[in-house]
């Protein structure tokens, strides 16, 4: 075993506060590798922002180059501390923004590769984790990643095992990415389906603007609360995330402190329609019908509530909420300061087109809707499975190759198996 910090040639860290924030983004220029780029042992190349390259200049000394490693310094229950990367090839002119670290190697001491997935493992999990600190969001800083130990046979049989797992890897990788398409055009068919009923419906009965059918819109409150949910017992302040996919989740919540009176006016009731004002943009305006909440729940003042007139389903409502002619309407109406979050004012909401059906149309829609997304959110369910038996199966091949429990000279391929 060998200290990281040995093979470094260079190490920097990302630009902090006011040096680089969301304002500074343009359309183009230098690329911005944040925290959403690092993927494990995958540089993911959907989350985009640039600077000019002006700025770039200024911030050079955060500069990375092909090849370069890329760690993450801060990380949760969905996105592991210490995660790594390589920058591709062909990514031009970038920096590493804040909570990124960039290492370059010595590579004739330590194949940047075999790095990579000795991060990835089991074993470099573990490293980051005892050098973390923080509860909720654990960190640790460039010092840490240099400080960690790891396996270090010769240069040729590092880079023997990072071939083998490149090869390996990358079918596991195919398995998993085939998946995930197979789960989106499951959501595709549903969307799509959805869409020929509401056009069915808007022919048969027309439209009219959803403030036709409001009797009154109400938004809660958010003061501080603390990161953790409430019990069942304590006042807890929902997020947006408790709206989403047209179900409502009722564990999205921070806990009230005790110092701070409950605004009881806000708790949520069973039944109430809920909308969500702000989120991301692809997230934005939806709507979920709150099914048997628990006591003790605020909306926030990013969730309307909004009640609605006599012969007008919540249900309904929720539905024609998914279709994607009202989802397009958020995504244009959106507006807000950053990349990651939109907002929507009321009025653009009470502009969405609904379908005028009778009440036993919308029911029997609502109806006919729940078997079917029940069946696919059970496909979904089953995918999502396999994807997690393929990650654990990834991490497992990994960890036993870095520390040479597997010998990758006489080792099976993963597609024999």
């Amino acid at each position: 075993m060998e200290s990281v910090g040995r093979s470094i040639l260079s190490l920097a860290d990302g630009p902090f506060g006011s040096n680089l924030a969301s304002k500074h983004y343009t359309d183009e220029g230098a690329r911005v590798i944040r925290l959403g780029n690092i993927g494990v042992g995958r540089f993911k190349d959907d989350d985009r922002a640039y600077i000019s390259l002006e700025r770039y200049t200024v911030l050079k000394r955060h500069a990375v180059e092909a090849g370069d490693v890329i760690v993450a310094g801060l990380g949760d229950s969905n996105n592991p501390l210490g995660r790594a990367c390589r920058v591709p090839a062909g990514l031009g002119r970038a920096i590493v923004k804040a909570d990124c670290f960039r290492l370059r190697m010595d590579e004739t001491r330590l194949d940047s590769r075999f790095l990579v997935y000795f991060l990835t493992s089991s074993l470099g999990e573990w490293g980051a984790k005892v050098k973390s600190r923080g509860s909720t969001r654990q960190r640790m800083n460039p010092r840490d990643v240099a400080s960690l130990h790891l396996p270090a046979p010769p240069l040729r049989e590092q880079r023997r095992i990072a071939d083998f797992l490149d090869v390996e890897t990358s079918k596991i990788d195919q398995m998993m990415q085939l998946r995930r398409e197979m789960s989106l055009l499951l959501q595709q068919r549903e969307r799509a389906l959805l869409d020929v009923e509401i056009a069915t419906l808007v022919c048969r009965f027309g439209s009219l603007p959803f403030r036709r059918f409001i009797l009154r819109m109400e938004q809660g409150v958010s003061p501080q609360c603390d990161v953790v949910p409430a019990s069942d017992q304590e006042w807890g302040v929902l997020k947006v995330s408790a709206v989403k996919n047209g179900q409502f989740f009722g564990d999205q919540n921070k806990r009230l402190p005790d110092e701070l009176l409950p605004e009881s006016q806000y708790e949520v009731r069973a039944g109430d329609l809920l909308i969500t004002r702000a989120n991301t943009p692809a997230l934005v305006g939806a709507a979920a019908v709150a099914r048997n909440p628990r006591r003790r729940l605020i909306l926030c003042d990013k969730i309307f509530r909004v009640h609605v007139s006599d012969g007008m389903s919540k249900d309904y409502l929720a539905l024609i909420a998914r279709g994607t002619r009202i989802r397009d309407l958020c995504a244009e109406a959106s507006h807000g300061s950053s990349q990651s979050m939109a907002n929507l004012k009321t009025e653009e909401i009470k502009q969405w087109p609904i379908p005028k059906a009778p009440l036993a149309e919308q029911e029997a829609l609502t109806r006919r809707f729940d078997v079917s997304f029940s069946i696919s959110s059970g496909l979904i369910g089953s995918i999502k499975t396999q994807v997690r038996l393929l990650e654990e199966r990834r991490r497992a091949v990994i960890t036993a190759a870095v520390t040479g429990e597997l010998d990758v000279t006489t080792a099976r391929s993963i597609s024999s198996v």
